[in-house]
């Protein structure tokens, strides 16, 4: 004689119910999780079980993450698990950006180290080639040179300097910490170009500086009447 009751076989139901929408509910968060895009509807629909309801599922699971790291959101057409936007000053990564500057940049910053203060007509002499106005954007960007201030000279032409960027960059203490010649050549670095070093002796003698007005980069590079583009970036 069978001594289940109604009530009995009532809870059963309710429990085998609760473990297949259980069960569908890590089908679900499954499809999520092993996707790199936001899933469309129509996509869960064909993926999850027939007599699944997906709106229902979608609405607990985006409950059950409400208050956890990440959250069930909908993005677009399709469902994404997403980092709670409160985390998000949490979340913030730091990375180090390599810089690959072009040979005449690096020709440029090396010729600005060595004979600083100088001019751009100073370093397209050493150079041998106009310098561009790319060429001096890339080393501005990067923080490691700067305008110190003009010639009293003929056209007050504006002379460029190294940072304490540039000294932190390349682990100096000073300016008198840069490796001599011999030093560049036994570590390769004047294999390709040494006229890049040229001797400050063959250059003019300086006249003095007017450091009192600043300038804007952008104005800098206008005013200096530079080239868009240096012949040697080109090779």
């Amino acid at each position: 004689m069978n001594s289940e009751t109604g009530s009995d076989i009532a809870v059963q139901s309710g429990d085998a119910f609760a473990d297949q929408s259980g069960q569908y509910l890590r089908i679900l968060e499954a499809l999520l999780f092993a996707s790199d895009e936001p899933v469309a509807r129509d996509t869960l629909i064909e993926k999850l079980p027939e007599e699944s309801d997906v709106d229902d599922l979608l609405s607990q699971l985006a409950e059950r993450y409400a208050n956890r790291g990440v959250n069930l959101v909908q993005v677009g057409r399709g469902w994404a698990f997403r980092t709670a936007p409160d985390l998000a000053p949490h979340l913030t990564v730091y990375r180090t950006v390599k810089r690959r500057l072009s040979r005449a940049a690096l020709e440029t910053l090396s010729i600005i180290a060595y004979h600083q203060p100088i001019t751009r007509a100073e370093v397209e002499e050493v150079r041998g080639v106009s310098l561009s106005r790319g060429t001096l954007d890339q080393l501005l960007e990067a923080g490691w040179v700067k305008p110190k201030g003009r010639r009293r000279a003929p056209g007050r032409p504006l002379t460029w300097v190294t940072t304490d960027e540039f000294l932190g960059h390349f682990g100096l203490q000073s300016l008198s910490d840069l490796p001599g010649v011999e030093e560049l050549k036994a570590a390769g670095l004047l294999q390709s170009n040494p006229v890049a070093l040229g001797s400050v002796q063959e250059l003019p003698l300086a006249a003095p500086l007017d450091e009192n007005a600043e300038y804007g980069d952008i104005e800098l590079l206008a005013e200096e009447g530079m080239p868009n583009e240096d012949p040697q970036e080109r090779s």
